[in-house]
């Protein structure tokens, strides 16, 4: 034991110690006091009393447990946790429940919900009846309905045909009974009830998710049908509104409810547009998901490799720890130069094509070609894109560049070459800066349509659902990488390249075992053949091979 922790010992010894020559002070002055004990030192010394018994402090088991909860990144205390799941999952939750209805343990479950309930009911209609509009009264309704329902959670169900028993003396215990329809009844109208408050302080959010508790423990509750749909409206969720009306006119009986025909001639328009408009979005996930059906098994089939980087470069909406407060790359820096552009290899005419992106390190710039033929020759591409210049025309013959100020991105005078990615071998981990495979079709999959909603194709609710999935696979790869490095800056050394003989096609590149395509776009590195810039990076970068026609090797 460190001296440290034996000097926090003898500290916690003194206390307790010295709490209890308090305690036993006050308790000889009050035994002397002709008035009795005081009510306030008594409730103090009970308190020292408790503290001394529960004073020994954990075990070092119990502590070690504790420290190992709170170190995992994914631990959430509860008194942070923002849903009952969150709670749940912290082991705790009972805990809280028994705070939330603080009794001895002799009050009966039902009787309480049903006393919660109707003290809901009071509050409720003292707010609708108050002249100054005092939005407290609701607020206690919905505290009343809130723990009715924790209490109806605690109620033990009879079968339909239980009879109560009689005891010796006669007594028959009245209950109250429920059988299991019964319950769930009561909890739907607690609920529906909590939403028929929250109405009133338009908590429209909250109105949602009490409505669809209601319709959860009971289908046939048509107010909580039509809370549900008025909630949506207030939200603008138009599809979703026209559901709930639907669902609450199929209630047996309730084919021509007023209040729900009334919403459902209101909504019409919108509901219409807002199922016309899914359709179509469906329609067109369907088409992608058929395209990329295709690209994988196009790739499959051929050999080609598929990966992908992170979509978002930070874990939360702060600035992330990890990250250099000086740095000014933000998102793109993730990217580096391998951008989503959205766009998948198309097949026309049985022949593939694929979108290229020819980065230009030397002079920052680079040049997107949204198709590029796999049959097609890399030198015929190059030669299209940087013609050679004509030296008897004189010095006015330039290249079409306006950036290339020297004359230097010539065909004949360039050198190509990509990179190779996914060298750390099957099963390692991968830092998030670098390239991952895309193993299967459905990681395939789902990483195109995160890429389409990050971009807002699919609506703000989606681009926020694929916002949290991706920071959520963002952070395992930091946390796997930080457990075995120590730190997201210990980065492995940069992926060495391979250069491609301008006779090759792309194809050619494509199938080779090295090559790795990120985010569906293949990326080649271009260099004119004596800029110092490439003389740099192959200093900093390991050539190891050339791609060339079988006869020139």
């Amino acid at each position: 034991m460190s001296e440290a922790e034996k000097s926090a010992e003898e500290k916690h010894a003194e206390l307790v110690a010295h709490m209890a020559a308090t305690k036993k002070k006050w308790d000889e002055e009050d035994a002397l006091s002709p008035d009795g004990p005081d009510e306030t030192d008594a409730l103090l010394s009970a308190a020292i009393e408790a503290a001394i018994a529960q004073g020994k402090g954990w075990s070092e088991e119990e502590r070690a447990e504790y420290i190992a909860q709170i170190s995992d990144d994914d631990f959430i205390p509860p008194i942070f946790a923002s849903s009952y799941e969150e709670l749940e999952k912290s082991g705790l939750s009972d805990a809280f429940t028994s705070l939330m209805m603080d009794d001895d343990g002799t009050r009966d479950p039902g009787e309480a919900a049903l006393d919660c309930k109707k003290k809901g009911n009071d509050s409720f209609m003292k707010g609708k009846k108050n002249l100054a509009k005092n939005m407290q009264y609701y607020r206690d309704a919905v505290n009343h309905y809130w723990e009715g329902y924790a209490w109806a959670a605690r109620v033990k169900t009879v079968e339909p045909d239980f009879a109560p028993e009689i005891d010796e003396d006669g007594h028959v215990d009245e209950g109250p009974f429920f059988t299991e329809e019964e319950l769930e009844e009561l909890k739907s109208v607690l609920c529906a009830n909590a939403a028929m408050a929250h109405m009133q302080l338009k908590n429209w959010g909250y109105v949602k998710d009490d409505s669809i508790k209601a319709v959860d423990h009971n289908k046939n509750n048509v107010k909580a049908w039509y809370r549900l749909a008025k909630a949506h409206q207030m939200l603008k969720n138009w599809e979703e509104a026209g559901d709930a009306i639907d669902s609450g006119l199929k209630v047996p009986g309730e084919e021509q409810n007023k209040d729900l025909t009334k919403l459902h001639k209101l909504l019409e328009g919108h509901v219409r547009k807002a199922r016309l408009a899914r359709q179509k979005r469906e329609r067109a996930r369907a088409e992608r998901v058929s395209r990329v059906k295709k690209v994988w098994k196009h790739c499959s089939s051929t050999g080609i490799q598929l990966g992908r980087v992170p979509l978002v470069s930070t874990v939360t909406d702060d600035v992330d720890d990890d990250v250099n407060e000086e740095d000014e790359w933000g998102e793109s820096r993730w990217h580096d130069h391998h951008p989503h552009t959205g766009r998948l290899p198309e097949q026309s005419g049985g022949e593939w094509s694929w979108p290229c992106m020819f980065v230009y390190p030397s002079h920052k710039q680079s040049d997107f070609v949204p198709t590029f033929a796999e049959s097609e020759m890399i030198a015929l591409r190059m030669a299209e894109m940087f013609p050679e210049v004509d030296n008897d025309g004189g010095d006015d013959e330039e290249t079409e560049m306006p950036w290339d100020y020297n004359n230097e991105f010539r065909c004949s005078k360039l050198a190509l070459y990509f990179e190779v990615h996914c060298t750390e071998g099957e099963g390692n981990i991968i830092h998030p800066d670098f390239v991952s495979r895309l193993k299967d079709q459905g990681a395939t999959m789902r990483f195109y349509e995160a890429s389409r909603a990050l971009k807002g194709d699919e609506g703000p609710e989606m681009t926020e659902v694929a916002r949290c999935a991706e920071r959520r696979r963002l952070h395992k790869q930091r946390k796997d990488w930080k457990k075995k490095h120590g730190s997201l800056w210990a980065k492995p050394d940069q992926c060495p390249v391979v250069r491609i003989h301008p006779a090759m096609t792309l194809k050619d590149v494509l199938v080779d075992k090295r090559m790795v395509v990120p985010n569906f776009l293949v990326t080649f590195l271009v260099f004119p053949e004596d800029h110092p810039a490439h003389a740099a990076f192959l200093k900093e970068r390991k050539c190891i091979g050339i791609i060339q026609p079988d006869n020139m090797m």
